[in-house]
C-alpha cells in the first residue's frame, strides 16, 4: 500500500513537472515568421511589432483565366495576392499562378495560354533573386507546357494580420521544439553579446546578422540583428539571366510582359550594391525592385522585410504593387 501511494505521488509529481516545463517552454515553439521557424529563435525576440496596413478582403481576388486582364506568374511573393490588390483597386482583373504549376515559359507557351482562355494583354513574371537563374534556365530549355493546376489556386486568401501581440503566449507548438528554441536562444545571446559580433550561423539554414542602424529599420525586440537565409548568394547575378529573359520575351510575343525580380533580404540589407537590377532595366521591361526597397530602407521605413521573415511586410507589398501598376503600359491598363 505504501509503495502504491509513493508511486502515485511520483506519477503526479512527474506529470506536474512536465506540465510546468511545457507551460514555460511551449510558447517558444509557436512561429509566425519563416526565418524564426527555420532558425528556431523566438518570436518574442524577432517578431515584428509595428502595425501594418489593413487590406480589404474584397481586393484579394482571383479572376478566372477567361476574365483576367493580367496573368501573374510568380512564387511565394505573389500567391498571397497582396501586391495584386493595387491592380484590382484600379479595376484590373488578375489571375495568379505559381511557377511550379505551369512548369515554366516553354516554347509552345502562347498556344497553350490561348487554350486556357486567356484574352488579356499583360503578363507579370515575378521571381525572387535566389531562384531566378536556375528557374529561367529551365524555362529556356522547356519545349512543351505541362500544366498542373493547384487545388488551392482559386481558394479565398485571408488578408495578412495588421498586428500581432507578441505578449500573448502561443501554445500550439511542441514542447520539444520549445526546448530546442530555448537552447538556440541561449547560444545567440552568448555570441551576440560579444563586442565584435557581426553574424551567427544558426546551423539550421539561417543566419543572424547585425544590421547597421537596425533599430531604425526593424520593430522587433532585438532590432540590431535580423534573420537571413544562409544559402543566399552574395555574388551579383550574371548577365546570362537577362539573356534568358529576352529569349522568353520572344516566346510571349503579343503580350505586354513585365519582369519583377525580388531581391533577397540579404541583398537588400547587407549587399545592396549589386548592379543586376540596373542592367535589367535597360534590357527588358522590368521593375527595379532593388531600387524600390533600398529607397524604403534609406528612408528608414520600418520592417521593409520583417526581422523574422524573408518575405515583405504588407507595406512593402503595397509599394511593390504600386510600382508594378505604374510600370505597366498606362494606356493599356486604363479601364
Amino acid at each position: 500500500m505504501k509503495y502504491a501511494r509513493f508511486f502515485s505521488i511520483l506519477i503526479i509529481a512527474t506529470t506536474a513537472f512536465y506540465g510546468a516545463v511545457g507551460l514555460y517552454f511551449l510558447p517558444l515553439a509557436g512561429f509566425e515568421g519563416d526565418q524564426t521557424r527555420i532558425g528556431l529563435l523566438p518570436e518574442s525576440m524577432f517578431g515584428w511589432t509595428m502595425p501594418q496596413p489593413a487590406i480589404d478582403p474584397n481586393l484579394i481576388k482571383q479572376s478566372s483565366w477567361q476574365d483576367a486582364d493580367v496573368l501573374v506568374v510568380g512564387d511565394s511573393f505573389s500567391v498571397v495576392r497582396i501586391w495584386q490588390t493595387e491592380l484590382v483597386k484600379h479595376g484590373l482583373k488578375v489571375r495568379t499562378e505559381h511557377w511550379t504549376n505551369i512548369r515554366g515559359i516553354c516554347e509552345n507557351f502562347m498556344p497553350w495560354l490561348h487554350a486556357q482562355g486567356f484574352k488579356g494583354k499583360h503578363i507579370v513574371l515575378e521571381t525572387v533573386e535566389r531562384n531566378v537563374a536556375a528557374g529561367l534556365a529551365d524555362s529556356v530549355r522547356c519545349k512543351k507546357m505541362v500544366f498542373h493546376p493547384s487545388f488551392d489556386a482559386d481558394m479565398l486568401r485571408n488578408p495578412p494580420p495588421v498586428e500581432i501581440d507578441r505578449n500573448v503566449p502561443d501554445y500550439s507548438g511542441k514542447i520539444s521544439i520549445g526546448l530546442q528554441t530555448e537552447r538556440q536562444l541561449s547560444k545567440y545571446e552568448k555570441i551576440s553579446d560579444q563586442s565584435d559580433f557581426k553574424s551567427w550561423d544558426t546551423g539550421r539554414g539561417s543566419i543572424v546578422a547585425r544590421v547597421a542602424d537596425g533599430c531604425e529599420l526593424f520593430s522587433h525586440k532585438r532590432c540590431n540583428d535580423a534573420l537571413f537565409l544562409a544559402s543566399d548568394n552574395i555574388a551579383d547575378l550574371e548577365s546570362g539571366v537577362i539573356d534568358n529573359m529576352q529569349t522568353l520575351d520572344k516566346r510571349m510575343a503579343g503580350l505586354q510582359t513585365l519582369w519583377v525580380i525580388v531581391p533577397n533580404k540579404t541583398t537588400a540589407y547587407l549587399h545592396p550594391d549589386k548592379q543586376f537590377w540596373n542592367q535589367t532595366e535597360s534590357r527588358v521591361h522590368s521593375v527595379n525592385m532593388l531600387k524600390i526597397v533600398r529607397q524604403a530602407i534609406n528612408s528608414k521605413n520600418i520592417d521593409v522585410y520583417p526581422g523574422n521573415n524573408q518575405h515583405f511586410s504588407t507595406s512593402t507589398y503595397l509599394l511593390m504593387g504600386k510600382a508594378i501598376y505604374q510600370t505597366m503600359e498606362p494606356a493599356s491598363v486604363s479601364k
